[in-house]
Parts: C-alpha cells; sequence; structure tokens
C-alpha cells in the first residue's frame, strides 16, 4: 500500500491575501471545501464548487465540482464534491482551480496545489501552514443600520 500523503494547497482571494493549508489526500473536495472557508473565519452556509476555469465563464469549465451535484435532485451535471477525492481532482503539483463559494457574494479563491506531503501520525488534518493578510468578514457591514 502506497505511504499515506497530503496536499498543499495555497489558497488566495488576493496576491497577499492568501492561506496554506495541508490536507489528507484522501479526503473529499468537500472537506477541501470546508478547510477553506474555516481558514478565512467563514461559515460553511452557501453552496460552492470547484472549477478549472479561474475567471470568466467558469461554469463553461470541462471539468467541474459542484456540491448541487450532491444533492437530492440537484440539476447539475458537475462531479460530485462529496465522492470526489482530493487526490482525484488535484493530481499533479501547480494544478489550480476555482473554489466558488456563496454563489451570491461570489467569493471566489484561487486554489494551487503548491506541493505534496507525507502524513505525520497523530496528526491532525486539515491544518493551516501559513496564513497572510487578514481575511475580510464574511458578511461586511451587516450591523451598520441597527
Amino acid at each position: 500500500m502506497a505511504e499515506a500523503s497530503t496536499h498543499i494547497f495555497r489558497v488566495s482571494l488576493k496576491p497577499k491575501l492568501y492561506r496554506e493549508i495541508e490536507i489528507d489526500s484522501g479526503k473529499s473536495l468537500y472537506d477541501l471545501a470546508e478547510a477553506i472557508v474555516r481558514a478565512f473565519d467563514f461559515d460553511l452556509d452557501h453552496a460552492f464548487g470547484f472549477y478549472g476555469r479561474l475567471t470568466g465563464n467558469y461554469t463553461a469549465s470541462p471539468v467541474r465540482y459542484e456540491l448541487f451535484a450532491d444533492t437530492e435532485g440537484g440539476s447539475s451535471d458537475a462531479r460530485s464534491v462529496k465522492r470526489a477525492k482530493v487526490a482525484q481532482a488535484f493530481p499533479i503539483v501547480g494544478e489550480t482551480r476555482l473554489f466558488l463559494f456563496d454563489y451570491g457574494d461570489e467569493w471566489r479563491f484561487k486554489s494551487q496545489l503548491v506541493g505534496l506531503g507525507k502524513k505525520i501520525p497523530k496528526a491532525r488534518y486539515p491544518k493551516a501552514l501559513v496564513t497572510v493578510g487578514k481575511a475580510p468578514p464574511q458578511y461586511p457591514n451587516m450591523d451598520e443600520d441597527e
């Protein structure tokens, strides 16, 4: 059996606003999405997807993974985020995908695989390795009217 491995991602909102996250390579894209939103102090309370196109019409990406594919009666022809493994969606270092969170507010995270690692026994994954920049509030200006 192959050694247990990890995937290391740089996930950025802007060039100087990013997180590096290490996750077990066998985890699902849903688990990766959860790790990303947590690293930016967001709540995982909206639909999301991973897309091969970083700009423009991301829904025309040849390979798409969407939460909609996992919902009962979902109308998506995309691949499942709950069944797809991190290692399947990001097979090579340098692979980059748009992680689109909240289709209303359209939080666009550039998610790039920057390295592969080896799981350390008893270590907890996912984990944040690097934090650069202050994350914006998920819901800006919600309390200003009160």
